[in-house]
C-alpha cells in the first residue's frame, strides 16, 4: 500500500495581507498529479485543513475540488482536523461525502478506524483530531493538558488495534517532543511546556502522520511531520515543500520517500542600505520573489515600501534596522535644550535624537535657516 502524508493546507490564510488561494491551488493540483502518477492508495491530511474556524465560501470550494480530484485518482482520502479548524464545520458533512473520502473530527469516534485492504490484508487508519483539553475533559475526566489528551487517545487506539490485529496508521495534530517550530508561525498549543507530547505516546502504530509543524521533520523512522505545502512565513523560506510517500508491506512500514512539490513564488530576505536595495545588481535574484527587506540606513527613509515595490513588485515586508545605532544621550531633555546656542542647533539636536544620530543634512541646513529667518522677520514686523 502507498500512502501520501500531507498536512497544514491552511486554506484561506493570507501572506502579509496577500491572498494565497491561487498559489495553494497550484501546489495542491501538483499534489493530485503526484498521487495519480505514483499510484497512491491513501492520502492522509493531518489537520489544519482551513486556516480559521469560519472560512470563506471560496475556501470550501477549493477543499471540495481537491477532495474530489484526489478521489478521482482512485485513492482513498482521510482528513482530520487541527487547532485552526472548526471540527464541527469541517466534519458536518462527513456522512454525506462520497465513498472513499473520510473526514474524522469526532473525539468520541477516534478508536473506530477506517479500514482499507491491500494485497496483504487490512490497514487500519485512526484519525485523532486536535484535542482541546477543555472540550474533552467531560469525556475523559482528569485530562488537563493536550499531552494527557493525546496519551488517552492513543491508549484507546492501541486497545482497538490490539483487538483488530494487522497494520495500523495514526494521523494526529499536535506539538510532539523533538521537533523545532518556526518562530511566530505555528500557533502555540503549549502551556508551560506541559502540552509537548512525548514521542513515546506514539508507540505502536506502523506509521504516525503528524500535523501542526510547517516544516518537514523526522522524529523517528515511523513518526513524521510533512509540513505545509505552501510557505506561509519568511522564517520557513528555506524549508522544502512536499509530502511523505509511505510504503507498507505485509510486515508494516517498508520505506518512506520525500515527494517535493512546486513553490509558486520563492521567498527572499534582503538587507542593505535602501539605495543599494533599489539599485544593486546583487539583489536581482529577488525581483520576482516575495521579499522581506531590511534597510540599514541610520535614519528611517520616506515611503520605503512604495519605492521598493517599484523594483520588487512582491515586496511584502519592510523593516528598518540601522547598521549602527548611535550612543544614547543620558542627559535630560531640558539639559539637551540648555546646551544649544541657537534655534538651528536645537533643530539639529532634535533630529539627531529621533534619527539615530543623523542631524541636519546639508540641504536641510539651508531650509531650516530660511524657515527660521522668515519666523524672525514675522516676529519683528508683528
Amino acid at each position: 500500500m502507498r500512502i501520501l502524508h500531507t498536512s497544514d493546507w491552511h486554506i484561506g490564510r493570507t501572506f502579509h495581507g496577500n491572498a494565497t488561494l491561487v498559489a495553494l491551488r497550484v501546489v495542491l493540483d501538483a499534489l493530485v498529479a503526484e498521487v495519480r502518477d505514483r499510484d497512491v492508495d491513501v492520502v492522509v491530511v493531518a489537520g489544519d485543513v482551513f486556516d480559521s474556524a469560519a472560512p470563506a465560501g471560496d475556501c470550501y470550494t477549493l477543499l471540495t475540488d481537491m477532495l474530489v480530484a484526489l478521489r478521482e485518482t482512485g485513492a482513498h482520502v482521510i482528513v482530520t482536523s487541527g487547532n485552526h479548524d472548526s471540527a464541527a464545520r469541517l466534519g458536518f458533512q462527513a456522512r454525506l461525502l462520497r465513498d472513499g473520502i473520510h473526514v474524522l473530527t469526532d473525539p468520541a469516534e477516534l478508536q473506530t478506524p477506517v479500514t482499507i485492504d491491500d494485497a496483504y490484508g487490512p490497514v487500519h487508519f485512526y484519525g485523532i483530531p486536535y484535542l482541546e483539553p477543555a472540550l474533552v475533559r467531560r469525556q475523559w475526566p482528569g485530562v488537563r493538558s493536550q499531552a494527557q489528551a493525546l496519551a488517552r487517545a492513543m491508549e484507546l487506539v492501541q486497545l482497538d488495534a490490539a483487538v483488530r490485529g494487522g497494520r495500523s496508521v495514526v494521523a494526529a495534530h499536535c506539538f510532539a517532543a523533538g521537533v523545532e517550530a518556526t518562530p511566530h508561525l505555528e500557533r502555540d498549543i503549549q502551556q508551560g511546556g506541559l502540552d509537548v507530547v512525548p514521542l513515546s505516546v506514539f508507540d505502536g502504530p506502523d506509521y504516525v502522520a503528524l500535523g501542526h509543524i510547517h516544516g518537514r521533520s523526522t522524529l523517528s523512522e515511523r513518526v513524521r511531520y510533512a509540513g505545509a505545502p505552501l510557505h506561509y512565513s519568511f522564517g520557513e523560506r528555506d524549508k522544502p515543500r512536499g509530502a511523505w510517500l509511505v510504503e507498507m508491506d505485509a510486515a508494516g512500514l517498508a520505506g518512506v520517500e520525500w515527494v517535493a512539490l512546486p513553490v509558486p513564488r520563492a521567498l527572499a530576505v534582503i538587507e542593505g542600505p535602501l539605495e543599494d536595495l533599489l539599485t544593486d545588481a546583487r539583489f536581482a535574484h529577488a525581483e520576482d520573489a516575495w521579499v522581506s527587506a531590511r534597510y540599514t540606513d541610520s535614519a528611517a527613509q520616506v515611503d520605503p515600501m512604495r519605492r521598493l515595490q517599484q523594483r520588487f513588485a512582491h515586496c511584502a515586508e519592510v523593516r528598518h534596522g540601522p547598521a549602527q545605532v548611535a550612543a544614547a544621550d543620558t542627559r535630560s531633555f531640558s539639559a539637551r535644550v540648555a546646551a544649544t546656542r541657537s534655534d538651528a542647533e536645537l533643530v539639529d539636536a532634535f533630529l539627531a535624537h529621533v534619527r539615530n544620530g543623523d542631524g541636519l543634512a546639508d540641504d536641510e541646513i539651508e531650509l531650516v535657516r530660511d524657515v527660521l529667518d522668515e519666523h524672525t522677520v514675522a516676529e519683528v514686523t508683528a
